[in-house]
């Protein structure tokens, strides 16, 4: 036990080191272990997965699309699908398919910049304001309260409307990622509070580990699977964000994303001029992805809820 540990002599370099490394080693199988558990018991799971790697396929077809990003004028004027233009063109003389993979692709930059932006803040944030306390908590947490009472998109249509033709797919990602971190920082920081007073928090304290060290080796880990649900939400605010400020025309129009097609679907008015395949692109688009990140969430938030797990695994023992 950690209170027979002679702190004032060396030994405190001999701490308990079969403990650590086995706590250390079912850590790393944590992840692992959610993964596995989520593919072979959710359903809802497996469709969304197989839904975002469909659409990551998309995205990554259009490393090699035979026109840029911004090409115009390249293929003849609204023509419907057929087998040579599978989802036929616009009235810019753009192919739909190939637009659409550029389109998927910047939105889900957007969205991917935008998390690792805010949950980095967030994971160090509440973790450190956990782990620490006291007053470095209050302050902490006074901050972390003042973001969640901003209204972010009002806020966010505020900043985009005053920096109109100059916000470009980075700046917007790190418009949203700064702006989306309080809200997950509460929850990390809640679980760090348990983890502190968890015995191997205190034997790496004895050790001589400082705080960071003690916060990303010791304590992330057991973060990993809430980062996850966490980092699914985050996309789905990121993407909502962009297609919002794009059909308002607050972004960079000219760089092809979800958002800035129906923009420009919109502005030629497909709909009266019934070329609905300009729009049913980035409309389809945006719903398998709200719909496999949302079954991705929820999935996650259900295997994360210990009464559902204790009752599928007593569902599991009785089978």
């Amino acid at each position: 036990m950690i209170r027979d540990v002679n702190v004032s002599t060396p030994a405190v370099e001999s701490l308990p080191s079969t403990e650590v490394l086995a706590e250390r080693q079912r850590q790393n199988l944590l992840l692992f272990t959610v993964g596995r558990d989520l593919f072979r018991f959710s359903g809802a799971f497996r469709l969304g997965a197989v839904l975002l790697l469909c659409l990551l396929g998309m995205a990554a077809l259009s490393l090699v699309a035979p026109y840029a990003a911004d090409a115009r004028r390249v293929v003849p004027n609204d023509r419907p699908p057929s087998l040579q233009f599978l989802l036929g063109t616009t009235a810019l003389g753009q192919d739909v398919f190939w637009l659409t993979t550029f389109a998927i692709r910047n939105s889900l930059f957007v969205a991917t910049v935008a998390v690792l932006i805010s949950r980095t803040i967030a994971v160090l944030n509440g973790s450190f304001s956990g782990y620490v306390g006291g007053a470095v908590d209050r302050v902490l947490s006074s901050i972390t309260d003042t973001f969640i009472v901003i209204p972010r998109l009002p806020l966010l249509i505020l900043i985009s409307f005053m920096v109109r033709g100059s916000l470009n797919l980075v700046a917007l990602a790190i418009l949203i990622g700064l702006l989306d971190w309080a809200f997950p920082s509460k929850r990390y920081r809640a679980q760090v509070l348990s983890l502190r007073e968890e015995e191997f928090t205190q034997t790496a304290t004895f050790a001589g580990m400082g705080t960071f060290k003690i916060i990303l080796r010791e304590h992330l880990p057991f973060l990993i699977p809430f980062l996850m649900a966490d980092a699914v939400s985050g996309f789905l605010f990121a993407i909502g964000i962009e297609i919002t400020l794009s059909i308002l025309g607050l972004s960079d129009l000219s760089m092809p994303t979800i958002g800035t097609m129906i923009y420009w679907s919109n502005y030629y008015q497909v709909l009266l001029a019934k070329h609905l395949w300009w729009i049913g692109a980035p409309l389809v688009s945006s719903v398998l992805l709200v719909v496999s990140l949302y079954l991705l969430s929820t999935s996650l938030g259900t295997y994360l809820d210990p009464r559902t797990r204790l009752k599928s695994l007593a569902v599991r023992g009785a089978g």
